[in-house]
């Protein structure tokens, strides 16, 4: 593989998961709309038709109930499908698959059978793609039990928990922010971490952001700015928001006794205010003052750059945010 490579990209680090599972595994495949011919959407499966040949690399009908419906048929045939849904909202169509088979035929069939299947999405703003493919919907899934929801925001999950998800033996959806591709980091020789397993990406005493996905780096931006100000932040990476790693985020709160959320989805319903929520029902008494939460403005995300900008989750939103709760002692 190109793992050679001390640093490889986001897109490159999920082509090269995907690789070494088709290599690994002969019940692995991958299936969706233009992942072989055209290469993906975002060009992360391109070149693995040439390589794997057309059986093993699926170009799909414009049918998401379709083919996420093969793909669970064929996980539960014992197959290890890959599909891929080329953005988020696409996946609405595919929403009673997901919903109401992948994610409740082992309950349904009282343990007998298991799905494991793994679901690929492209995922977020940012590119000028406006209000129908801008969607931050992880938190949506987050809200049904019998999936795993797994966002990864470095290239280092990027590359391994693929590998992850394919070895366990219930449905997995891998949430890709699309302001991730291009974002090139040094990789590890390994996994991070259980997939389920919330990092702490920066440590800090004064207050805890909580994020994941495509909101990482603009955090680790904001806690490096506030550091120049005395404030340290401690930034965690949720990376799995279900199951969600609880433990982590009351530790967290332990050491510095103040939260900050930062979701690129809507506030209300979102995954921000399950956590907060949680925080509330478990974590109050750790509290120093209100949490606080930055999100997406309440509208569809526009199409005009500055207006896209302007709706989204910003580093100096997030150090507003942070300095307020500072001030709030």
């Amino acid at each position: 593989m190109s793992e050679a490579k001390t640093e490889l990209t986001y897109r490159e680090a999920i082509k090269a998961a995907l690789r070494e599972a088709l290599q690994q595994d002969p019940r692995v495949f991958l299936m969706g709309e233009d992942v072989g011919h055209y290469g993906g959407c975002y060009a992360v499966s391109k070149g693995l038709l040439e390589e794997f040949g057309p059986e093993r690399i699926l170009d799909t009908p414009l049918s998401e109930s379709g083919f996420v419906g093969a793909g669970i048929g064929a996980a539960l045939g014992g197959m290890r499908p890959i599909v891929e849904v080329m953005t988020v909202n696409f996946s609405l169509l595919a929403l009673d698959q997901i919903v109401n088979n992948a994610a409740t035929l082992r309950h349904m069939s009282g343990g007998q059978v298991s799905v494991p299947l793994v679901i690929r999405m492209a995922c977020g703003a940012g590119r000028q793609l406006a209000a129908q493919h801008s969607h931050s919907f992880e938190g949506w899934y987050a809200h049904i039990p019998g999936i795993k929801v797994l966002c990864p925001a470095t290239v280092t999950d990027a590359r391994y928990m693929l590998g992850q998800a394919l070895a366990d033996p219930d449905p997995v959806i891998l949430f890709e922010h699309v302001m991730l591709y291009n974002r090139q980091e040094s990789v590890a020789d390994g996994p991070a971490a259980p997939m389920t397993q919330a990092l702490v990406r920066r440590p800090g005493l004064t207050l805890s952001l909580f994020t994941w996905g495509g909101n990482l780096p603009k955090a680790l931006a904001a806690a490096e700015r506030l550091a120049e100000e005395g404030i340290e932040v401690e930034v965690v990476d949720l990376r799995c928001l279900r199951p969600l790693d609880k433990p982590s985020l009351l530790a967290s709160l332990a050491k510095t006794h103040k939260a900050l959320i930062v979701d690129e989805a809507w506030k209300q319903g979102g995954m921000s205010a399950e956590i907060a929520a949680f925080v509330a029902e478990e974590g109050f008494w750790l509290l120093d003052a209100p949490l606080a939460r930055v999100c997406s403005a309440e509208v569809p995300i526009p199409y005009p750059a500055h207006l896209e900008q302007a709706a989204l989750p910003s580093v100096e939103r997030i150090l507003a945010a942070a300095r307020s709760l500072v001030a709030n002692r």
